[in-house]
């Protein structure tokens, strides 16, 4: 085994500390938990530098959670077994997990290509569309080869895929997409009208947020209230509960696309069981309780390992008992932010410092806060404008409100620009985003598809009682709609608002400023895109690569949105948005193709006499 695991906390989290189990990463062995991500359990064990970025192969670590993480992508398995660019956040733990790093050479911790991060001058914006054109005669031989070898992030194995997949079918009255308080609170309350319930959950436990955050909902902690109304929802006739599942896309005729991993948390799963299940559900009513991804702010070296979202700083505290760092500084324009780093301290985490651009926020914030924060240092007023350091960061740059500049220490940073609504399943038959100033976020606009009703975060309600009430609510419509009528009691829940002043990005090194992590996209490329006249955002998409890279810029595109606006004097709304296209999430083609491979690919035709002619 490794060095003992270092940043565990004492106490806290939702891992079972009573088992252990053993894994490896690029050939060194750590231990973990069940309940442990392979991102909870690196970290865990001291690992903060997981990945390369494509282009500039920077050093990069855990940045946000889920399925919105960009940085963190690795590959999981051996020989024919190998599944590259895995997000470590959602990679499940169990004994004998076998990761590696990938996009280095010839190591993570020394990786030639990252001379590319010097030469990233010339190899901005609109580099490889104004430098493969001429000679012509060098594309073939030249060019193309030469990109086709640095394409790609990790690597399949070449080998047949030994894995098995398939296909299935099902009905029901009412789909709800989500497992988060508004998720569970709809399925609950469609479930009890005695309709056809399906919930779905890209996650291996139910709560959402509630998992990430000390709350509680009915007087229970929220991730037991989470786990409760689980357990109720199984145990009925007309439920089906699909965790680890998850919605990729919304079509035709109340059709969805449901990707089940079935066996990939298992070390030794069961032959006859497929590694992942392709489901095409048919529902006549869904509930999008998809929840909210949170949004950073941009600054200078904001792409370093120990630089990552508030909430998931707060998310590894709380559910897995890890510290993401010995002196956390949290930057922020909400009040968000701040019951993060009250979370952060309440959790034996050290909060350093407490950044917030406002120059006010409620006396009830603060007051609320103020025991918790300790000898933390809080910072109205002032800006976050460099974090330091290489593989890892040792102190950040801040501009307070006299305007002074000063040098904090710290290890890590947490930060919060306000939260976006996960509303692309809405987009998916051509429904068109509009900008809220209520939640300086954009939402849903009136053309959603047949039946579709969204609800909690994905409806702007940021609350946990917001979430739950309006849950209730959106399956009580839906309910109607199908000719039942129900009623279910909302469980007390915090309503505190969030105010939050909008606040996108910090000027002065736009080159070393990142918007998109994974495809090294900078503020200074987007000035660049404007510059040359391509500044509509599907044009910015494509000159500069934003949001192409396998996240599809769950953490960039609406803070390169907001660069744009700035640059063109145009508002959030008139700026627009990109169109999001189905999968929401990267799905194998295997899982396409189901047990329609090899000998299977098509059905095999005998003649009446083929046994005759056999035997």
């Amino acid at each position: 085994m490794s060095s003992p695991v270092s940043h565990r906390l004492r106490d806290g989290g939702l891992i079972d500390r009573e088992t252990s189990l053993s894994f490896t990463f690029d050939g060194l062995d750590y231990s973990a938990h069940p309940g442990d991500t392979l991102a909870s359990a690196l970290l865990a064990n001291g690992v903060r530098l997981m990945g390369r970025s494509f282009k500039y192969h920077r050093p990069r670590g855990v940045f946000a959670s889920g399925s919105a993480e960009p940085n963190a992508l690795v590959t999981v398995g051996q020989g024919a077994y190998r599944d590259p660019n895995t997000r470590a956040t959602v990679v499940e733990m169990y004994d004998g997990l076998h990761a590696e790093s990938q996009n280095r050479f010839p190591s993570l911790k020394f990786d030639l290509m990252a001379v590319n991060g010097w030469l990233s001058p010339f190899l901005g914006a609109g580099f490889y569309y104004k430098t493969f054109m001429w000679p012509a005669a060098f594309w073939e031989k030249l060019y193309e080869p030469l990109i086709r070898r640095a394409a790609g992030l990790g690597a399949l194995s070449g080998a047949p895929d030994p894995d098995q997949y398939e296909k299935g079918y099902f009905h029901c009255d009412i789909l709800v997409i989500g497992a988060g308080p508004a998720g569970l609170m709809a399925a609950l309350t469609a479930a009890r009208s005695g309709l056809r319930v399906a919930i779905a959950d890209e996650d291996f436990a139910p709560g959402g947020e509630l998992l990430n955050r000390n709350v509680a909902i009915g007087g229970v902690a929220g991730h037991a209230w989470a786990a409760s109304i689980r357990d109720e929802l199984e145990a009925m006739s007309n439920v089906r509960y699909l965790a680890r599942t998850t919605v990729f896309g919304c079509y035709d005729s109340g059709t969805y696309g449901l990707l089940e991993r079935v066996t990939e948390h298992q070390s030794s799963p069961a032959t006859h069981l497929p590694r992942q299940r392709l489901w095409k559900a048919f529902t006549r009513s869904a509930i999008l309780c998809t929840g909210a991804t949170e949004r950073p702010i941009a600054f200078s070296g904001n792409d370093r390992p120990g630089v990552m979202m508030a909430g998931t700083a707060r998310g590894f505290a709380n559910r897995q008992a890890v510290a993401v760092g010995g002196k956390i500084a949290v930057f922020t324009n909400n009040d968000d932010g701040w019951r993060a780093a009250a979370d952060l301290s309440r959790s034996g985490t050290t909060v350093s410092a407490l950044i917030d651009v406002r120059t006010h926020v409620s006396e009830d914030l603060t007051r609320a806060s103020a025991e918790l924060l300790g000898d933390a240092e809080v910072l109205l007023g002032a800006t976050l404008t460099r974090a330091r350091g290489g593989s890892e960061i040792y102190g950040v740059d801040v501009v307070d409100l006299a305007g002074r500049n000063r040098h904090l220490n710290a290890d890590a940073v947490a930060v919060s620009g306000g939260w976006n609504p996960n509303i692309q399943l809405t987009c998916h038959l051509g429904n068109k985003p509009v900008w809220r100033d209520d939640i300086t976020a954009f939402g849903y606009g009136e053309d959603l598809p047949p039946g579709m009703i969204c609800a909690g975060s994905a409806n702007g309600r940021m609350s946990d009682f917001g979430a739950l009430s309006d849950g209730a609510s959106a399956a009580q419509r839906a309910c109607e709609a199908l000719g039942q009528s129900v009623q279910t009691d909302v469980p007390e829940a915090d309503d505190s608002p969030t105010t939050l002043t909008p606040f996108w990005f910090v000027e002065g090194r736009p080159g070393d400023t990142f918007l998109d992590m994974q495809n090294d996209v900078t503020l200074k490329d987007i000035e660049q895109s404007h510059l040359e006249g391509f500044r509509a955002a599907e044009h910015v998409k494509r000159y500069t690569t934003l949001g192409m890279a396998t996240d599809q810029g769950k953490t960039a595109n609406v803070l390169a949105l907001a660069v744009s606006a700035n640059l063109t004097g145009a508002s959030m709304g008139q700026t627009g948005t990109t169109t999001a296209r189905p999968p929401y999430t990267p799905v194998s083609i295997a899982a396409f193709a189901g047990r329609s491979s090899s000998e299977n690919f098509r059905p095999t035709r005998h003649t009446p006499s083929h046994a005759w002619a056999v035997e």
